[in-house]
């Protein structure tokens, strides 16, 4: 923890050196990336080795990302007093993220994010089916080869905004299920004006459906420091995508007004959510934001009012899933923390889910000759 509030610029950047070389970081190429350093993460299954990435911005900020799964670790952020804390769920090596108490956390989910009913979509008139891991249906790109346990090429870059990492990945015709060689680049930039910037490209060589999201798990207060039902949430969405029971879309659009899934104005997100005995068990709904025409816009904004951390995102895509943390279970985290029920919550950035089979929903097939393209801005403030 460190209190910015009491330090100059030189005294922050003193602050966070120390901070990175107690995890035994080191510079990469020495003062051309002076705001990116790198340290083992540990080694996946398969015997490759994964790093562990820290940027850091003018201001302090700290973003920690890993080539596995091209996974969103470690966000420091300050408080309305400059205390900075790290504000996303996960885990201290690669070992946590490969084992059965990780949820996606912080990772870069697809090929296709969200579900697919039944496992199985039609292309141009052939059917493909994948896995069914979250019966009946399919979930995040699948079980073993998903984007989310992969190892990515990273490489760091520093510009007049702040440092970035861009992370590649081809994922081969045929891996768990889906068509076409596809070409994956997300980049992660911390700018100096305290957003966290992701940007997502993806390019193929026959027709196949993508939905990329970040899947982070926030918790404002900070990393396994209790629930975030009394997290303020408000988003840019007068209409959500009804579901049935298994929590795939009928195809409508229906109204929020009225009903516990209205967040057009700040709700205490644990003042209406709905209960365990639903088939959704709690909030894990996808909401229809408003006025999207593929521009940045703003899609939500969360407040954590004790201690006046504000995150605002801004994004690209049509749709974005909220989802309370429903299955966390008490798993140990980083520094031992437990991560009890709803103890962080998910904005997800996407299109629609299961738009593959919903001709009323937008297209999420990309095509030869085309390029998939997605940005999500999170942006830093505080409240007093």
């Amino acid at each position: 923890m460190i209190h910015l509030r009491r330090l100059s610029l030189a005294a922050v950047s003193a602050a966070t050196l120390i901070l990175v070389g107690c995890n035994k970081g080191s510079t990469i190429e020495g003062e051309k990336f002076m705001h990116i350093y790198k340290e083992s993460f540990g080694k996946a299954k398969d015997g490759s080795k994964t790093v562990l990435y820290t940027l850091t911005n003018k201001k302090g900020l700290i973003a920690k990302i890993s080539d596995y799964g091209a996974t969103l670790v470690e966000m420091h952020v300050p408080d309305r007093t400059g205390v900075i804390v790290d504000v996303i769920n996960g885990f201290d090596n690669v070992k946590g993220y490969q084992g059965d108490g990780n949820q996606y956390f912080g990772c870069t989910t697809g090929r296709v994010a969200n579900r697919i009913a039944k496992g199985k979509f039609k292309v141009d008139g052939k059917e493909y089916t994948v896995a069914i891991n979250n019966d009946p249906n399919h979930l995040h790109g699948g079980v073993d080869r998903s984007l989310d346990k992969v190892v990515w090429t990273a490489e760091p870059k520093e510009g007049e905004e702040g440092p970035a990492l861009v992370l590649t990945y081809t994922s081969p015709d045929g891996e768990e299920g889906y068509p076409g060689n596809l070409a994956i680049e997300v980049t992660y930039t911390l700018t100096h004006n305290d957003e966290l910037r992701i940007d997502y490209k993806a390019t193929t060589d026959k027709a196949t459906p993508v939905n990329l999201t970040n899947h982070a798990y926030w918790n404002l207060a900070g990393a396994g420091n209790g629930t975030i039902l009394e997290h303020e949430l408000t988003l840019s969405a007068k209409n959500f995508t009804p579901v049935d029971n298994t929590l795939i879309p009928t195809g409508k659009i229906a109204p929020v007004a009225g009903t516990e899934l209205d967040f057009t104005k700040s709700e205490v997100i644990g003042k209406r959510i709905p209960a365990d005995e639903t088939p959704w068990k709690g909030y894990d709904h996808n909401f229809v934001l408003d006025n999207q025409n593929g521009n940045l816009a703003l899609a939500a904004r969360l407040v954590e009012p004790k201690d006046g951390r504000v995150m605002e995102i801004h994004t690209t895509e049509p749709g974005i899933q909220f989802y309370t943390g429903n299955f966390l279970k008490g798993q140990k985290g980083k520094n031992g923390k437990i991560y009890v029920h709803r103890g962080a919550l998910c904005l997800e950035t996407q299109h629609y889910p299961d738009s593959v089979n919903q001709p009323s929903f937008p297209d999420t097939v990309l095509r030869p000759g085309k390029t998939y393209t997605q940005t999500t801005v999170h942006r830093f403030t505080t409240k007093k």
